[in-house]
C-alpha cells in the first residue's frame, strides 16, 4: 500500500507539476512569459466584461430591463 502512495507522489511531483517548475526557472529569466498564464486570463476576464456591458446597454436601449423597484415578489 506505501509503493502506491509513493507512485502518487512520484507521477505528480515529476510528471504532473512539471511545466509548473518550467515556469518557476523562466521566472528567473522573463517575468512576463513566466506570468503569461495570469495574463491570459486577465485578458480572458476584460473581454468578457467588455461582451457583458456591451449586452447590458443593448438591454437597456431596448427598454427590456427590469426596473422595478421590489427585489422579490412578495414585497
Amino acid at each position: 500500500m506505501k509503493d502506491l502512495f509513493y507512485a502518487i507522489q512520484d507521477f505528480f511531483v515529476d510528471v504532473a507539476f512539471a511545466p509548473l517548475d518550467m515556469l518557476r526557472f523562466l521566472e528567473l529569466e522573463n517575468w512576463f512569459l513566466a506570468n503569461g498564464v495570469n495574463w491570459l486570463f486577465m485578458i480572458i476576464g476584460a473581454v468578457a466584461m467588455v461582451y457583458w456591458m456591451i449586452q447590458l446597454k443593448g438591454f437597456n436601449d431596448n427598454n427590456e430591463e427590469d426596473k422595478s423597484i421590489s427585489s422579490h415578489s412578495y414585497l
